[in-house]
């Protein structure tokens, strides 16, 4: 076995299959902040890892645990007592995709009247800009954030084309390509982490309404959205066209073994670090769009290098259970620390290891790394 093969193979066997769904090992907000188990995207993260390596190996223990975890909080109404729909926040829609995902593997109704109200209760109503994007929570009110691309676009497009809709399937492209319009920086060609409709927020430009700057891990979620969004909508010419672009400029920014930095365009900050999660989303995608024709073989290789790097720098992988480092734990704009967008904010925010942001695009990059060999 490689070194990877290893280090994911641990993480399943020891990590992941152990966890208590109501108290999962992978969680550090809920085990930092002490947080009561609920509904959350960290969570459904590590659900979608794990239903990818069923989708490899064929481990019918990765069906039986994703089943048993989602049942725990999706009851058989499809309701999730844990939840609110009316926060309207985007982040709760990443579980939506594991179930209707576990729909599709098992047929269980339970899953399907689950998207259905996310559907019904909150998309179809979900409060979004003048032109047209969603909010990305309900406490954030006319504001985007990059992140919210990818917990609800993805399974916007499978919506859409599980009912044959064109609208909702152009919605996500206009949305796609709104976040390209209104946050790429043309001389970077990365995005903003967020934009501010009424440029009013303490880290929003009064001109602009943008934050000040790149942070890694929002570019990595949206390299993740729109690499999803294209195996959904193979049609979608300008997402492609968008992924490519995203992914080329984000390689420019990679140091010499592959890594990206918390803040990819700050390397004159003597307190910027390679950030893992941000890295792997880059990976994860950067294959994931070779492996649909989208970019080439340097981009492959590129994707590689940043795997590889992680295996063998970041990854302690003594114990039972390996150790991933350099996972800033968490990144917003705003809210009740009137968190300001700073580069000193990003780099003050907590590092941990063995978080899901980090572990789970570990394990998507490595089935998407089987796939393209």
């Amino acid at each position: 076995m490689t070194k990877a093969e290893i280090i994911v193979s641990k993480y399943i066997e020891n990590l992941i299959l152990p966890s208590d769904p109501l108290a999962p090992k992978w969680n550090k907000e809920s085990e930092i902040f002490e947080k009561a188990p609920k509904w959350n995207y960290i969570d459904n993260c590590m659900i979608t890892a794990v239903l990818m390596m069923y989708d490899l190996t064929g481990d019918n223990r990765l069906l039986d645990y994703s089943k048993s975890f989602i049942n725990a909080y999706v009851s058989k109404d499809g309701t999730i007592p844990t939840m609110n729909y009316a926060d309207y926040n985007l982040d709760n829609i990443n579980g939506a995709k594991n179930l209707f995902r576990l729909w599709k593997l098992t047929g269980d109704e339970r899953y399907r009247l689950g998207f259905e109200k996310f559907w019904s209760e909150q998309l179809i109503r979900h409060p979004r800009l003048d032109c047209g994007s969603f909010w990305h929570k309900n406490i954030y009110p006319d504001q985007i954030w990059l992140d919210g691309a990818y917990m609800a676009l993805p399974f916007l497009a499978e919506y859409g084309t599980l009912h044959k809709s064109r609208g909702i399937v152009d919605d996500v492209m206009r949305q796609l390509w709104d976040m390209r319009r209104i946050l790429r920086d043309p001389d970077t060609g990365l995005f903003y982490h967020g934009y501010d409709d009424t440029n009013t927020m303490c880290w929003a430009d009064r001109l602009t309404g943008l934050s000040s700057e790149f942070w890694l891990r929002a570019n990595g979620w949206l390299c993740a959205a729109l690499a999803d969004c294209c195996e959904i909508l193979p049609e979608g010419k300008l997402i492609r066209q968008e992924l490519s672009d995203l992914l080329e400029h984000l390689a420019g920014y990679c140091l010499d073994d592959g890594m990206l930095l918390q803040l990819p365009t700050r390397s004159d900050l003597s307190n910027n670090y390679p950030e893992t999660s941000g890295s792997l989303l880059f990976a994860y995608s950067a294959l994931k769009a070779v492996r649909l024709g989208i970019c080439g073989e340097e981009m492959l290789e590129s994707g590689k290098r940043t795997f590889e790097t992680i295996t063998e720098k970041y990854i302690d992988n003594s114990g039972d259970i390996p150790l991933l480092k350099n996972i800033c734990l968490v990144g917003g704009l705003g809210g009740e620390n009137s968190r300001d967008g700073s580069a000193e904010y990003y780099l003050s925010e907590k590092v941990v290891e063995n978080d899901a942001k980090g572990i789970a695009p570990y394990i998507m990059t490595y089935t998407e790394l089987k796939r393209n060999s």
